[in-house]
């Protein structure tokens, strides 16, 4: 899953894709280099990022969808919000998959919107808000309480008649960077809800800080976490870096062979 980031404060590519030639050039490059399928999002969700009013991002995403499911026909795009109301946009321009940083818990309208248009959902493990989430690490066992959240999620999704999920741990999101080497390292324990595990590693602060470097200096250190993410089960990985990810599965399945 490349990464198309339509804002300008994202913590890596922040404001780099805002022109039309540069996102169309971007998802361009990343599906010439493999990717499977485009994640766009216009709500930056780095901690402490700035909070935007629903206006505000349709008002970013509304022409750049237009223009990249015109050119790009046939591709698959996800779209990264948690905005019931910008998923139905979305949704109703051509996107395919709704990837929701807050799997349902912020818009309570997101999962009745799911099962209305049956389209495959992402939903991922979060506290509070991206405004929120660094003060909310602690857990009484991390783990299990991970755990649980996934198992409500997903039995309020099926009671819905919602079909096809796909679980994301989120890392970063409410974990401290101990918290985030925990989880990826028990990451096989989410196969139990036979449900695909997406892995959005890329370029993260549990990388940079733990080598002691910077989001632009994290591309191999991503791709060392990707493998590992990928031994213990992990199915779809978010990435920046579209080329490096797709050398890194490629050498899995060799091993796997």
């Amino acid at each position: 899953m490349g990464i198309l980031n339509l804002t300008p404060d994202s913590f890596y590519d922040g404001g780099n894709y805002l022109g039309s030639e540069h996102y169309l050039f971007q998802t361009e490059k990343m599906l010439n280099e493999g990717a499977t399928f485009i994640d766009v999002g216009a709500f930056s969700s780095r901690p402490n990022g700035t909070w935007i009013s629903e206006e505000d991002e349709w008002q970013r995403l509304e022409k750049p969808l237009e223009l990249l499911l015109q050119k790009f026909t046939g591709t698959i795009f996800s779209i990264d919000t948690f905005r019931s109301k910008i998923a139905q946009k979305a949704i109703n321009s051509g996107v395919s998959i709704v990837n929701d940083i807050s799997a349902g818990y912020l818009d309570e309208n997101m999962m009745p919107f799911i099962a209305k248009v049956q389209v495959p959902f992402i939903m991922m493990h979060m506290r509070g808000t991206p405004q929120t989430m660094s003060q909310l690490t602690d857990y009484d066992n991390l783990l299990k309480d991970v755990l649980y959240y996934f198992s409500e999620r997903i039995h309020y999704a099926r009671t819905l008649g919602i079909n096809d999920l796909i679980i994301d741990p989120g890392f970063g999101f409410a974990k401290t960077q101990e918290q985030n080497f925990t989880l990826l390292r028990n990451l096989e324990l989410f196969q139990s809800f036979q449900a695909p595990i997406l892995a959005g590693i890329s370029r993260k602060s549990m990388i940079y800080k733990t080598l002691g470097t910077s989001a632009a200096e994290a591309l191999n250190g991503t791709t060392a976490l990707n493998m590992i993410a990928l031994t213990k089960g992990a199915s779809i990985l978010r990435v920046h870096d579209v080329k490096e990810a797709v050398e890194c599965l490629k050498l899995f399945e060799s091993l796997n062979n």
